[in-house]
């Protein structure tokens, strides 16, 4: 009982401290709040205003109704582009698109020859690239045929494709970007606080006041975890309700309480990796510095931007062995899907038990950090 009472009482220290820090208590509020929110409207996936040039060397009523089908919200109104300023243009980055259509393009349709169209597609915008050269090959097959017919009415295909597009109908990067924004906040907060409450106490000289209190190295480390672990459950809380779901819109399946039980399992990884890196560090600089090494690889291949699946095969399956791929794959599977505990509780019990790895290994990190300062 003694050492559950020391730890709570630590831990409202942690908890004092961290009010005061409003470097900290700042950098939690902008992460989950402002940081969601731009990263889900700031970048799309989607094709939205791609730039536009034509060719028409045919100047015909066809070329005429295949510039006019380029409309807004997924491109820009068409510009005229003259034929020997396409390269240039292209080389500036003036147009994601310019489409060429040559002399006498309406007649050879017309006598079934199959006249060529050149599309023009700068790449380096790759989403836009991808998707927005599927559109345009659409729009103008689309408008060649309803000349061709004189019919608003396209022939249906031999084979009618039904596709359901399953937890985001339309498409949304906000949808998926908001939920990610979340997990890599949890994942970059959990280790920054904890392993700025170790290097705080060295930097502040009260690491010698604690080893002079009746408290053990276990205690110590304990009411760290449990405080900052509590302060972004609470942020991530708050963000899932007011954020995500109040501000952004974006609908969540599943259960947050469900999310939550699943986030603190993984913060007992994630704080554990702070408190070993306090350890190593000797001030803030080199903290932030082994920081990046950690978190960068870490959440770049969870899987929570590019699925496991598309890594090289043998990445994919070392991934399947980090507790941040498993967190990224119960988070989603509650929050986009609406899964239960059945569902996830195998992903859970990984995360759990690779945290209780890594926190002995912090631990014993722990105890010779100590016994140095002793």
């Amino acid at each position: 009982m003694t050492t559950f009472l020391n730890i709570f009482w630590l831990g409202t220290k942690e908890l004092r401290s961290f009010l005061r820090d409003y470097t900290l208590l700042g950098l939690v509020i902008y992460s989950f709040s402002f940081a969601i929110i731009a990263q889900s409207q700031s970048s799309t996936q989607e094709v939205v205003n791609a730039s536009v040039g034509i060719v028409d060397e045919d100047h015909s009523q066809l070329s005429g109704h295949i510039a006019r089908a380029f409309l807004p919200p997924y491109f820009q109104t068409p510009e005229p582009v003259q034929e020997r300023d396409i390269v240039p243009l292209m080389n500036a980055g003036r147009y994601t698109f310019i489409l060429d259509i040559p002399p006498y393009f309406e007649r050879d349709v017309l006598a079934g020859r199959r006249p060529a169209l050149q599309l023009n597609v700068d790449a380096t915008a790759m989403i836009q690239a991808g998707l927005g050269a599927t559109y345009a090959t659409q729009i103008i097959s689309t408008e060649i045929e309803r000349f061709i017919t004189q019919t608003d009415t396209v022939p249906a295909p031999l084979i009618n494709l039904v596709v359901r597009i399953a937890f985001n109908p339309n498409a949304q990067t906000a949808w998926f970007n908001s939920v990610m924004g979340i997990l890599n906040s949890i994942t970059m907060l959990a280790i920054v606080l904890a392993g700025a409450a170790v290097v705080r106490e060295r930097e502040h000289g009260t690491m010698d006041h604690l080893l002079v209190m009746p408290v053990t190295p276990f205690e110590i480390a304990m009411s760290k975890i449990w405080a900052n672990s509590l302060v972004i459950l609470i942020a991530t809380g708050l963000s899932c309700y007011f954020v995500v779901r109040g501000v952004l819109q974006v609908p969540i399946a599943g259960s947050i309480p469900l999310f939550l039980f699943g986030s603190a399992l993984y913060l007992y990884f994630t704080t554990a990796i702070g408190i070993y890196l306090g350890t190593v560090a000797r001030s803030m600089p080199q903290l932030g510095l082994l920081f990046l090494l950690v978190f960068l690889p870490l959440m770049l291949l969870s899987g929570s931007n590019t699925p496991l699946e598309s890594m090289p095969d043998w990445l994919a399956k070392i991934m399947r062995f980090s507790p941040a791929a498993h967190f990224v794959s119960f988070s989603q599977a509650i929050l986009y899907r609406g899964a239960g505990f059945e569902v996830v509780w195998r992903d859970f019990v990984f995360v759990a038990f690779a945290g209780a790895v890594f926190l002995v290994l912090a631990m014993l990190r722990f105890r010779r950090m100590v016994a140095a300062v002793q």
